[in-house]
This record gives C-alpha cells, structure tokens and sequence, in this order.
C-alpha cells in the first residue's frame, strides 16, 4: 500500500461519528495490540496487513470510514479501497482525533479503553 493518499477525503472525527451513525462502517487497521487497549465501540477491526486478502469481508454498498492511530496507515488503506471501487473516507488525524474530540473509546472488554 502506497503513502497517505492525495485524492481520499479526509473527515474531522465529528464528521466520521455522523457517518457511522448514518450507517457507514467505521474500520479500524490498527494492529492487535493497540484495538484491544482502545478502539470506538462501533468500529470493526481489520489490520491493515490483512486488508488485501479480506477485502472481500468489506461492504460494498455502505461508506466505510478509515482510521488507525495517527491518520497515514488508514490513509493507505482507503486509497487502495477507493482504487477497488469502494466509497471510502480516512479519519483525520486517526483515533487520536477521535479521543480529542470526546468520542467514546472501549477496550477489549468494553471497559473505557484508551489509544496507544
């Protein structure tokens, strides 16, 4: 996968929270280690290194919203989605945005969680 994309619509954390609730999926690339300490209780969890090979697992009729830590790893993501046809948004500035923005974050357990 390439470096963050040029021409994949970057959305503030409000915005992706507003999607999602209009029925957008909300995919989380992180690796393991970081889902499981803190993700968005909405969000399904897919690590960008598995994105190739599970792409099909993926709607294709909904909005999927990319995030991962910082914004580049699912900036990646969603530009090689967009290139396979899917309707895809990255989440600027990644579940720190989220988390800035006072949206809520779980762990593992769905206890409050937090983002490393």
């Amino acid at each position: 996968m390439s470096s963050p994309p040029q021409d994949v619509i970057e959305i503030e954390p409000t915005e992706a929270d507003r999607l999602v609730a209009s029925g957008a999926l909300l995919l989380d690339v992180r690796e393991q280690d970081e889902w499981v300490a803190g993700h968005a209780p909405v969000a399904v969890h897919l690590p960008m290194g598995e994105v190739v090979d599970r792409i099909a697992e993926l709607p294709s009729d909904r909005t999927i919203v990319c995030v991962c830590r910082l914004g580049g790893r699912s900036g990646s993501v969603a530009l090689h989605l967009a290139g396979s046809g899917y309707d895809v948004r990255n989440l600027a500035g990644g579940m720190q945005a989220w988390v800035a923005a006072d949206l809520p974050v779980v762990d593992g357990s769905g206890a409050p969680g937090r983002v490393i």
